[in-house]
């Protein structure tokens, strides 16, 4: 018991230190909240806007690809130290594992998991009416040319 003595009055000597600093900043620190106080502030920039409620589904996809990467090592690295003791059985099992895994991270990329830009936007024609291929070439700029009847067919010199 003499040997834990130290390690017993350092453990005692560490709750009391900090059960006395959060006494003492009670009672010695002001106290007086206000409405500017207590808001949230991050880097000197007042919140504008209200913050979303729910984190997009895209975040827990690559949380999840990250665990699975933690388990195919934490699986690796045993069968890699033991590898000769398993043999054939081993390799084979491994082979099976790396392959369902590398099957899921596949279809996580191909249903565009790690895609973190903007999505595309498909124009629906029946949403807005006024968008159609005549408006929308003319806007990128086909003012001043020539018409399509009026210019030279292809190989004819204008």
């Amino acid at each position: 018991m003499e040997q834990y003595l130290p390690i017993l009055t350092l453990g005692v000597l560490g709750v009391v230190f900090v059960l006395g600093s959060i006494v003492a900043s009670r009672l010695l620190a002001p106290n007086r909240a206000t409405t500017i106080k207590s808001a949230p502030y991050e880097c000197g920039i007042t919140d504008t806007v209200d913050a979303p409620e729910r984190f997009p589904v895209k975040f827990y996809l690559v949380a999840m690809l990250f665990i699975m990467f933690d388990i195919e090592i934490v699986f690796l690295y045993p069968w890699a130290v033991a590898n000769a003791e398993l043999g054939l059985f081993g390799l084979i099992d491994m082979l099976i594992f790396c392959g369902l895994f590398f099957a899921a991270f596949v279809y996580a990329l191909a249903v565009g998991a790690l895609n973190w830009g903007p999505g595309k936007q498909r124009l629906d024609p029946a949403r807005s009416p006024e968008r159609t291929t005549t408006s929308t070439i003319r806007k990128v700029g086909l003012e001043g040319r020539l018409p399509v009847m009026d210019r030279p067919a292809e190989g004819e010199a204008a």
